[in-house]
């Protein structure tokens, strides 16, 4: 499978402007064969953006925003995976993605699990999703958001579950740069997965984002990476990548989950 991510600099407070970049953008990773595009965490929005912004853009996983995103999806053959802030029906503000298929259907909805700092625990409150799997063009594709996947458990989780391509829609600046260029390749090895990891560049407010977007493969090799600059990254994903991964170190027989009850007591 051909997939795309999309490196940018943030456009806060401005959803218009932000769905105009995404329907161009699908046209463009569509052109180029790809069957899924990647956004960064909170894309819709803008990610530093205040409680109060966030609730007052903040929308429901079936608002006027899916709607768009659908038919984009739908027009351009390519699904999409783009974060935002979710209102839910119990008024509840969520740091979320959403995945919206080629047909334009809407797939997933994942809320943030592991929320970072007062950045967004001022925001947010935390999802309590156990993690979804979702097939895509016989891909099984996990979830998760930014500081999530510094957690090794999740990343294992998914990969347990038999997530083959986890998607990291993210917001990671500076100085954590080393989350980009270590954290998310040693993800990828140590769950012998492809790791899609969707980041923003340049500054928003008082941040400044780390850029590095990246696609990992199973051995921990970036065949996939932005630097600083606005860019779509597209890459063609290898089942066969897989396979020789689990076939070279084979962590899965060889784990010994008696010994990690003690991660669940504490």
């Amino acid at each position: 499978m051909r997939v795309a991510l999309y490196q940018c600099l943030p456009l806060p407070l401005e959803i218009r402007s932000n769905l105009a970049r995404l329907k161009a953008q699908a046209a463009a990773a569509s052109k180029q064969g790809a069957a899924l595009l990647v956004f960064p965490e909170m894309f819709l929005s803008g990610y530093n953006i205040g409680a109060k912004a966030a609730r007052a853009l903040a929308q429901p996983s079936d608002g006027d925003a899916a709607l768009e995103v659908a038919e984009i999806a739908k027009t351009n053959g390519i699904a999409i995976l783009y974060g935002y802030p979710e209102l839910s029906a119990d008024d509840q503000v969520y740091n979320a993605v959403q995945l919206i298929d080629a047909q334009g259907s809407r797939r997933c909805n994942y809320r943030k699990t592991h929320l970072y700092g007062e950045l967004d625990k001022s925001m947010f409150s935390a999802g309590d999703e156990h993690f979804p799997i979702v097939e895509l063009n016989g891909w099984k594709l996990g979830f998760l958001i930014c500081y999530d996947v510094e957690f090794p458990e999740n990343t294992r989780r998914l990969a347990l579950a038999g997530a083959d391509l986890i998607l990291v829609p993210t917001a990671n600046m500076a100085p954590y740069d080393f989350v980009c260029e270590v954290t998310v390749r040693a993800r990828a090895f140590e769950n012998q997965c492809y790791l899609v990891y969707a980041n923003y560049c340049g500054s928003e407010g008082d941040i400044h984002y780390c850029g590095l977007s990246s696609i990992s493969a199973p051995d921990g090799k970036q065949v996939g990476l932005a630097g600083q600059e606005e860019r779509l990254v597209v890459v063609d994903l290898d089942r066969q990548a897989i396979s020789e991964s689990q076939a070279i170190t084979t962590y899965f027989k060889d784990r010994r989950p008696g010994f990690y009850l003690g991660l669940v007591k504490h």
